[in-house]
């Protein structure tokens, strides 16, 4: 016997179908949703049934949300006698017409509570909508922006004066605001953030970003963002102001830095790093010589105080990466045999966990 329902997932396969809803008026419907806590749903779903959730469940902590086509007027009003919520993660799809995206989904999203810590946001449209709801977010810890076009970042200047001082992750993996306007946003909120990752997916950066990153973000204990193989002295730079950063992803191949570059700026100016994370966005130019890799560890077990670290590749075929040659191979297998290496991984770029 079940007493009540604490998840429920509930998706319809196409755009313009809305699933089955009607085991919500079975009889004991109300008991057995009333401690619900998770839910995941599509956009479309029927009023009526929203609306019989809303006369139930209070407490829900944790909202995914597949906006498809239309945007039930039920799903505001669920979301709105919500008390709890704390994970908010919504993808807007192709199928929204404009007038949902200026209208609708900022509407939905300003009935969020400020009990809200964690909130992604995920756009495949060409139309923007609105992001000026996050600055009533108060105690957002970590914050997720996933957008195809630069425009989607409209009123996203709006946000550069806030204070978000609970705010510790931020991720802005595929297209990013402008720089001006970013930059300000890290003066104000970069002292704060643990975790920060920029244009992972695009590909794009900038230097005088990665330069406020150095000056804004002192406490930083995990990156992700481009240096070109031209910009090595930021990189120098990052870890002379970032002493607490543990976890760095270095973009290599094309005009960023190549793994010699990479591995031997970390062992030389990193301060307390114990992850290596080694992201071939592009095709890396020059092959790392063994003796070159060798030199690596042997600079590495000579740093005080000595520590194990990891080292991560992420690649699709990795074509002149180290690990392609049988002698750095053997090299790394010595340095696992001897505790340097902690954790050695050559993965791809559908791996959540580095991605």
């Amino acid at each position: 016997h079940v007493s009540s329902l604490k998840n429920l997932e509930i998706l319809s396969f196409c755009q313009w179908q809305s699933p089955p809803t009607h085991f919500i008026f079975y009889p004991g419907a109300k008991d057995f949703f009333k401690n619900l806590s998770e839910l995941h749903c599509s956009s479309n779903i029927s009023s009526e049934f929203f609306y019989q959730l809303s006369q139930t469940c209070y407490n829900i902590e944790s909202f995914t949300i597949e906006a498809r086509k239309i945007v039930s007027n039920g799903l505001v009003d669920l979301i709105s006698v919500q008390k709890n919520i704390k994970y908010f993660d919504i993808m807007l799809g192709y199928g929204l017409t404009k007038n949902e995206l200026i209208n609708t989904i900022p509407s939905l999203m300003s009935k969020l509570s400020n009990t809200l810590i964690k909130l992604k946001l995920y756009g495949n449209h060409h139309h923007y909508t609105s992001l000026s709801f996050i600055a009533n977010l108060v105690n957002l810890q970590e914050l997720v922006l996933y957008f195809c076009r630069d425009g989607c970042f409209g009123d996203f200047g709006k946000l550069q004066y806030n204070n978000f001082q609970k705010l510790q992750i931020l991720k802005i993996q595929d297209r990013f605001p402008k720089v001006e306007v970013l930059v300000k946003f890290l003066e104000n909120n970069g002292k704060y953030l643990k975790e920060f990752y920029i244009g992972d997916d695009d590909g794009k950066s900038d230097n005088s970003l990665n330069l406020s990153i150095a000056k804004f973000c002192p406490m930083l204990r995990k990156l992700s963002t481009g240096i070109k193989s031209n910009e090595l002295e930021t990189l120098k730079i990052i870890f002379d102001n970032c002493k607490y950063l543990e976890s760095i992803k270095i973009w290599c191949g094309d005009e960023f830095l190549s793994e010699k570059q990479a591995l031997e700026t970390v062992v030389k100016y990193s301060q307390n790093i114990n992850e290596i994370i080694l992201y071939h966005l592009f095709t890396v130019r020059f092959k790392l010589l063994p003796k070159t890799l060798e030199s690596f560890f042997v600079n590495w077990t000579n740093r005080t105080p000595q520590k194990s670290f990891s080292l991560v590749i992420v690649t699709y075929d990795g074509e002149n990466s180290l690990y392609k040659k049988n002698e750095n191979m053997e090299i790394i297998q010595k340095y696992i045999n001897l505790g340097v290496i902690k954790n050695f991984k050559v993965t791809d770029f559908d791996d959540k966990e580095y991605n």
